[in-house]
């Protein structure tokens, strides 16, 4: 099939948003190995074990019950409709907002590191938003399946 520019725009947009979301994730990781306070099983099981809970949750729930499937994949065609990830603009705004998460992942290391104080799990908040994100790629590949949707992406 031969989408419209937009669409495969769209479609590499949402790709794209998860692994710089999964990257940015690995580094925030790397980085509090040998400066949170507790040791390397702790450190794995605040930054991998935990958030892997809240990642698969996250990720599974919207693709699973039916009514939050259709809201999330309703908010994903109407951010197509919109123009996210067609423009420079989109894609220099969401790598933003990526980039200020894993700011705030590192800010909060650095303070745990210095106060040897861990506060809120942010690697189970992010690892959660990764989830949701996954989740809104596969829900992209679905819309695909719909027949009015796809009339719609379908170049002409």
């Amino acid at each position: 099939m031969a989408f419209t520019p937009a669409w495969r725009n769209f479609k590499r947009m949402q790709d794209l948003t998860v692994a710089a979301a999964c990257l940015i994730y690995a580094a925030a990781v790397v980085n509090s190995f040998g400066r949170l306070p507790g040791g390397e099983a702790l450190v794995l099981r605040w930054t991998l074990l935990w958030p892997a809970a809240y990642l698969g949750f996250s990720l599974a729930i919207p693709l699973l019950v039916g009514p939050v499937k259709r809201w999330l994949a309703k908010y994903v065609w109407l951010s197509f409709q919109a123009g996210f990830g067609q423009t420079a603009g989109s894609v220099v705004t969401g790598v933003g907002l990526l980039l200020a998460s894993g700011l705030f992942i590192a800010w909060q290391v650095d303070r745990a590191a210095h106060t040897g104080q861990v506060g809120a799990n942010v690697f189970a908040a992010y690892a959660a938003g990764i989830g949701i994100l996954a989740a809104q790629a596969v829900l992209v590949r679905h819309l695909e399946q719909v027949p009015e949707i796809l009339e719609r992406i379908l170049e002409k």
